[in-house]
């Protein structure tokens, strides 16, 4: 197996991919980590995140950049870096990204030469991009962006438990089959409660370097169809054009080598509106936490200012102990949920408690004890938290979809009762 030395040695005993980063993983100096992904591949995504990365760079912002694909890295190639160099190592055992073009890179392409396959299982990669977000010596960064792998696999679900993003990017290609694949990524980022900043569509209109004329090879305006469709903004198009290609290829990326291109000021108009949908971005809620349950120690925010009538029905932006049996949820259309702990430890779905395959009850409640309570509560990027058990049970993730679900089902039951 194709394990580099650097890795092994940073990541020995780190957490498997279900469980979430700790209070000390919120990766202080960086305002904005942003996921650039696509429901499939060959849409130009990488090539995307490069030149998305200088525009932003351009406009006066500090940047960095993640090859998330760990399988398929090729940011390098694209940035005209070597590959197979181990990066250098600070005194406090931080990696010193690479730097071009004024951006900051780290990418297996890094640790690994051209010819070297990354043959890992699925908990290695998820200690791989923790490590290449969570361990690197970014310092102050603007924006942070993520290159994902295709897909809506352990890449996704790691990050999205692990860091708080700010949102996600989706980019699509004009033709109706990439829609339809980049709707699918969109609902994942949703449904992990990562807001949709934007669509890109890539690809889009080809104009003939030597007559001027234009044909719409994949079709055209579908992206923006999409948006709408879906109601989050179109960041814009970006022009077919084989210099992007050329320039690529040859580690100039477009928005660097021709900045006065058709493809190089599209990006740079897709980072001031990718800049605007950041500004109007509710204000954060709950930032990453681990909660001491007895001591009551490291909880996270009740932010009750911040609920509103049409707020989210399972955004939660507020957690507090009413008492040492009772866990109070604050949901950000003011709904307020109270849990006795001993039923949340009893309604747990992980598949110790319950077969995956026919959703049977695994759990005997007359074994959990009466006693049962949280030692520590985690939060699991926006959209969950984990919880560890003084009976010893610390499998499970409670999202906050299932948490309302499971309140409501309960005080519907109760109504039905009088």
């Amino acid at each position: 197996m194709a394990t580099p030395d650097l890795a092994q040695h940073r990541t020995a005993g780190a957490d498997t991919a279900t469980q979430p980063a700790s209070a000390a993983d919120r990766l202080p100096g960086i305002r904005h980590i942003i996921a650039i992904g696509s429901g499939k591949g060959g849409v130009g995504k990488s090539t995307v995140s490069v030149n998305l990365a200088l525009a932003l760079r351009q406009r006066g912002a500090r940047v960095g950049l993640v090859d998330a694909d760990i399988h398929g890295p090729s940011v390098p190639v694209m940035l005209g870096l070597p590959t197979g160099e181990p990066p250098a190592m600070t005194a406090e055992e931080r990696i010193v990204p690479a730097t071009r073009h004024g951006l900051k890179l780290i990418s297996m392409a890094m640790l690994t030469g051209d010819d070297n396959p990354a043959i890992l299982r699925g908990p290695m990669v998820s200690k791989y991009l923790r490590l290449f977000v969570g361990s690197v010596d970014w310092g102050r960064l603007d924006y942070l962006l993520l290159d994902l792998p295709p897909g809506t696999g352990d890449t996704q679900l790691t990050l999205a438990q692990s860091f708080p993003l700010s949102g996600a990017i989706i980019v699509t290609t004009p033709q109706e089959v990439s829609l339809r694949i980049a709707r699918r990524g969109l609902r994942m980022f949703e449904t992990v409660h990562v807001p949709v900043l934007g669509i890109v569509e890539n690809m889009s209109t080809f104009t003939c370097p030597h007559c001027g004329g234009a044909t719409d090879i994949f079709r055209r305006g579908g992206g923006a169809l999409l948006s709408q469709a879906l109601g989050v903004p179109f960041l814009g198009a970006i022009p077919l054009d084989g210099k992007v290609v050329e320039c690529g290829d040859e580690g100039r990326p477009i928005v660097s080598d021709r900045p006065e291109s058709a493809a190089a000021l599209a990006y740079v108009a897709i980072a001031a509106q990718l800049e605007r949908a950041l500004e109007r971005l509710p204000a954060a809620g709950l930032q990453p936490f681990e909660w001491a349950w007895e001591k009551n120690e490291g909880g996270p925010a009740w932010l009750e200012s911040a609920a509103r009538l049409a707020g989210g029905h399972t955004t939660a932006i507020g957690l507090r102990r009413r008492d040492p049996r009772t866990l109070s949820v604050l949901w950000e259309d003011g709904g307020r949920s109270d849990f006795d702990v001993r039923d949340l430890r009893l309604a747990c779905r992980c598949a110790f408690c319950v077969e995956e395959t026919s959703g049977r009850a695994l759990l005997d409640p007359k074994k959990v004890r009466a006693d049962v309570a949280p030692l520590k509560i985690k939060s699991v990027g926006n959209y969950a938290v984990a919880i560890t058990w003084n009976d010893g049970h610390s499998t499970g993730i409670y999202a906050f979809d299932y948490l309302r679900a499971f309140a409501d089902g309960n005080r519907a039951g109760e109504a039905e009762d009088v």
